[in-house]
C-alpha cells in the first residue's frame, strides 16, 4: 500500500491530553497518517512542535473560520476526529458541515466521557445535540465514550501536593459507594480509538471504552490497599448522600445561573451533574451504556490487553506525584 493509500486521520484537539493520546494511538497502529489541525497561534508551540516531530502534519486552522477555509483544512482527509475543549462543542458543527460537503468518511464527535441519558448533565445534552446535527445531516460517524479515567478516579496518598479541595474530591464516597464505575487508562484510548475507526461494524454507531468495572467503594479500598495508607486514607473518607449530591446539583446550578462568567461556578456545576449521573443514576456502567445502545469495546477487541485498576493503582502510588493530571487540569 502506498502512504497516499493509507487513511488520513485529522485530529482536532490534538494538543490535549485525550488528543494527544489519540495521535499516539493512531502512529502506534501504523494504519493511519495523522493531522491535526492547530490554531495559528499555538504553531510555534512546544507540544506543536512535538507533534510535528512524531510525523504529524500540522494544517493550522480553527474551528470558526467558516466552511469555506475548514474545507481547505480537510483537503485529502478520510475521517475526522474531534476532541475539543467543553466549551467550543458546538463550533463542531461547521467542521462537520465541511466534512460532508468534501466527503470525508467518518467523522467522529467529541465525547470521550461518561455514558448517560438526557436531562441530567447539561454538558452531556450539548453532545447529545452534537450527535444528533451529525445524524442529521447524513455523515457517516462513530461515537466513542471512555467513562472515567483512571488517573482520576483514585484517592490521593497525603504525601500529594494538590491542594485540599482536590484531596477532598478523591476522597468523598458518593451515596454509599454502590455504583459501579468504568474506567480507562488515558493512555489507552488512543489505541482504542484506532482499532475502533477501523472498524466498518463501528460506523453510526455508540462504542463504550472502558478496561475496568468496580464499584466507587471497591475503587476507594483498591488505593487504600495499594497506596500503604490504608488505615489514614480510609479515616479520611467523606462519606455524601444522595440527598446531598442532588442537593449540590441543584445549589450549583442555582449559583451559576446568578452569575454564569463565573469559571468556579460552572466547574462546579459539572462536578455536580456528573457526581449525579455516575453515583447516584449509576450512568456510568456497562449495563448502563449496552442499555443506551452502545457496543462494549471489550466485545468488539477481545484481544486487547487486559488493565485492570489493581495494576494502575500500583504505578499510580509509585509516582512522584500521583495528582500530576488533576493539577495540569482536563
Amino acid at each position: 500500500m502506498s502512504n497516499t493509500d493509507t487513511p488520513l486521520v485529522l485530529v482536532v484537539g490534538a494538543t490535549g491530553h485525550t488528543g494527544g493520546s489519540i495521535v499516539k494511538g493512531l502512529l502506534a497502529s501504523g494504519k493511519f497518517r495523522v493531522a491535526a489541525l492547530v490554531r495559528p497561534a499555538s504553531q510555534s508551540k512546544p507540544v506543536t512542535e512535538e507533534l510535528r516531530a512524531s510525523g504529524v502534519e500540522i494544517r493550522l486552522g480553527d474551528l470558526k473560520d467558516g466552511i469555506p477555509k475548514l474545507k481547505e483544512a480537510l483537503a485529502g482527509v478520510d475521517i475526522v476526529i474531534s476532541s475539543v475543549l467543553a466549551w467550543i462543542l458546538e463550533d463542531q458543527k461547521d467542521l462537520f458541515r465541511a466534512a460532508k460537503e468534501v466527503g470525508v468518511k467518518r467523522v467522529v464527535p467529541c465525547d470521550f466521557a461518561t455514558p448517560g441519558k438526557p436531562g441530567v448533565r447539561d454538558l452531556h445534552d450539548t453532545k447529545l445535540d452534537i450527535r444528533a446535527f451529525v445524524e442529521e445531516i447524513g455523515v457517516p460517524h462513530t461515537v466513542i465514550d471512555i467513562g472515567w479515567w483512571m488517573q482520576l478516579i483514585l484517592p490521593l496518598p497525603t504525601r500529594s501536593q494538590a491542594p485540599e479541595p482536590i484531596k477532598a474530591m478523591t476522597y468523598t464516597v458518593h451515596a454509599g459507594g454502590k455504583q459501579k464505575v468504568l474506567v480507562t487508562d488515558l493512555r489507552h484510548v488512543g489505541d482504542f480509538v484506532a482499532r475502533i475507526i477501523a472498524d466498518p461494524r463501528t460506523v453510526n454507531k455508540a462504542v463504550m471504552v472502558w478496561e475496568d468495572e468496580l464499584t466507587e467503594l471497591e475503587i476507594h479500598e483498591l488505593g487504600e490497599r495499594v497506596s500503604g495508607e490504608a488505615d489514614v486514607l480510609k479515616s479520611k473518607r467523606i462519606y455524601v448522600s444522595e440527598e446531598d449530591i442532588i442537593k449540590g446539583a441543584a445549589d450549583a446550578k442555582a449559583a451559576l445561573a446568578k452569575d454564569p462568567a463565573n469559571p468556579f461556578a460552572i466547574a462546579r456545576k459539572i462536578w455536580t451533574e456528573y457526581e449525579h449521573s455516575m453515583f447516584v443514576l449509576g450512568e456510568n456502567s456497562l449495563e448502563s451504556a449496552k442499555a443506551l445502545g452502545y457496543l462494549d469495546a471489550r466485545e468488539l477487541y477481545p484481544d486487547f490487553p487486559k488493565h485492570p485498576l489493581s495494576e494502575f493503582a500500583e504505578e499510580f502510588y509509585r509516582q512522584d506525584e500521583p495528582a500530576s493530571h488533576w493539577l495540569r487540569g482536563f
